[in-house]
């Protein structure tokens, strides 16, 4: 064999070889970034399912519910064109297009949780982070077009109204702490700051909220007045006891 026919089928291998981890590694990273989208929607779906979890410590509206689950068939979606070979995804698609229209068709304000009181400040933070999380979420499917503006609206007030109520109860909460520890000066200051911020709203539970820690306020100052006074009768008293053994009548011996 000539040497110009093995240099040229050498150089031939080796473009073979070239081109070969080339196409590997194309392959390798497809793959990669199939995975890393794969990953993000799971992340999605996870983090959608977990709020839903949650419904039982916030009233969930409708809205709020469709919208979440919404989330999730768009995810689940998106994974069946990433990864088409993937044959629980149809059903998983299925199972979620029907619980959304079952919501749509039957739920009700009658199906929405209560409100409950936080009973300690841990679980109030757990309540305003809940709120803070769906409010990121509406706000986000809004901003993808998936979430109708005046429904978005509505549900973002909604929430709103929620967080503030859960930052003027764990007020009245902690208030009410105060006043039974005597710590007058704090249940003062903590009832002043949620009459503040309720000052700007107009609606019943802000109005009947706001003329209970007013009442609240005045049973703190005519305490403190009657603290004051009796404390005033106790050293005129004793001022007065001073004078009477200063004055009285000298025994002789």
């Amino acid at each position: 064999m000539s040497i110009p026919l093995m240099i040229g089928l050498i150089s031939l291998l080796l473009i073979l070889i070239v081109g070969y981890n080339i196409i590997i590694q194309y392959r390798q990273r497809l793959e990669s970034a199939k995975h890393q989208e794969l990953a993000k929607f799971i992340a999605i779906i996870d983090a959608t399912e977990d709020l839903i979890g949650n419904a039982h410590h916030l009233p969930y509206s409708k809205e709020l519910l469709v919208c979440l689950n919404q989330r999730i068939l768009h995810a689940l979606e998106s994974m069946s064109e990433a990864d088409p070979s993937d044959r629980n995804l149809p059903a998983r698609i299925k199972n979620v297009a029907e619980q959304i229209n079952q919501l749509q068709q039957n739920y009700s304000n009658a199906d929405v949780a209560s409100f409950k009181v936080p009973s300690t400040d841990k679980q109030a933070i757990g309540m305003l982070q809940l709120v803070k999380r769906l409010k990121t979420v509406i706000k986000s499917e809004h901003s993808k077009g998936r979430f109708a503006t005046q429904a978005f609206v509505a549900e973002n007030a909604r929430l709103e109204g929620i967080q503030l109520r859960i930052n003027i109860e764990n007020v009245i909460k902690r208030a009410n702490d105060a006043r039974m520890k005597r710590q007058l000066g704090t249940a003062k200051q903590l009832l002043k700051k949620g009459i503040d911020v309720l000052a700007s709203k107009n609606d019943n539970y802000a109005n009947q909220t706001r003329d209970k820690l007013q009442k609240m306020l005045g049973e703190i100052d005519s305490s403190q007045n009657q603290n004051h006074e009796h404390e005033r009768q106790q050293i005129i008293e004793k001022e007065q006891d001073d004078l009477d053994v200063l004055f009285q009548p000298k025994r002789k011996w």
